[in-house]
């Protein structure tokens, strides 16, 4: 396990609207009746326009050892969400990342793990370039590989169990428009 910020980290709350209503320590929000609180997900590309997946650490809580899109967080109440996105690519990937751009504004999902805990989250999804650095935290990755996106898309398809619930569902919206970054 790796060395965990002293400082909670906070979630942003939503109300059933998906309008700030309060916040959260994040321990405390992730269990079997999880309320709706704001994420994000990214999809990060390099220069020969593979798309990186990771795969989750097998000490995670929800979800360990699936694979699932580049990286995901939350913002933090009064963060900007493209703030908190370059943020989580450096604490997750040790990474900087460019042209850092929304692609699926209005993305929520509810989803049930194997021990019970929910994410039930409004998780805008976003895509980026790596601009340097790729030191994965091991607390939070356990493996990493650069892949073509019609790849990635036909083996969320075959074996959807493999991926986290997420990225399944993101690609179904995101198949056209992630399939243009790759060419």
């Amino acid at each position: 396990m790796g060395v965990e910020d002293p400082v909670p980290e906070l979630v942003v709350l939503l109300d059933a609207e998906g309008q700030h209503c309060g916040s959260a320590p994040k321990r405390e929000v992730h269990h079997e009746d999880t309320p709706l609180h704001l994420a994000f997900s990214c999809y990060v590309f390099d220069e020969a326009g593979r798309v990186l997946v990771t795969r989750r650490a097998l000490t995670k809580t929800a979800w360990p050892g699936v694979w699932t899109n580049s990286f995901c967080g939350h913002p933090a109440p009064g963060e900007s969400i493209i703030g908190a996105v370059r943020r989580r690519a450096r604490w997750e990937l040790g990474m900087e990342i460019s042209d850092v751009e929304q692609c699926l504004p209005h993305f929520r999902y509810k989803a049930v793990d194997a021990n019970g805990i929910v994410e039930n989250e409004v998780c805008p999804v976003f895509t980026a370039t790596i601009a340097g650095g790729l030191r994965p935290r091991q607390s939070e990755v356990c493996e990493y590989r650069w892949v073509p996106a019609p790849d990635l898309v036909a083996a969320s398809e075959a074996a959807p169990w493999a991926f986290s619930p997420w990225l399944v569902l993101q690609l179904q919206e995101l198949r056209p428009g992630l399939l243009v970054l790759s060419d």
